[in-house]
């Protein structure tokens, strides 16, 4: 994993909303919708999407389109990449 994919996921885990919505991806177990996240956040639907956009951007979620809606599933493997290099730096 480059510098700057670092740096992105790192960006993105930033913010204590994104942090949540990663926590009930935990709970959940599986994939999460975008109205199940508006639900479980108490922030404006446009909030809630900027959030969403991030983590998929850092490639933390991954977004799959099912009928007419979103949903979410954690990109388990960028994870596991990511805390390997957190992990080599204190080595």
């Amino acid at each position: 994993m480059d510098n700057k994919k670092i740096e992105k996921i790192s960006r993105a885990l930033s913010d204590a909303h994104r942090i949540a919505i990663l926590q009930q991806f935990k709970k959940k177990k599986d994939c999460l919708y975008c109205a199940e996240v508006n639900d479980l956040l108490d922030l404006t639907q446009p909030s809630v999407s900027h959030h969403l956009k991030q983590l998929v951007d850092a490639e933390l979620l991954l977004p799959q389109k099912e009928g007419r809606n979103l949903k979410y599933v954690l990109n388990q493997q960028i994870l596991d990449d990511y805390i390997a290099c957190l992990n080599d730096l204190k080595e």
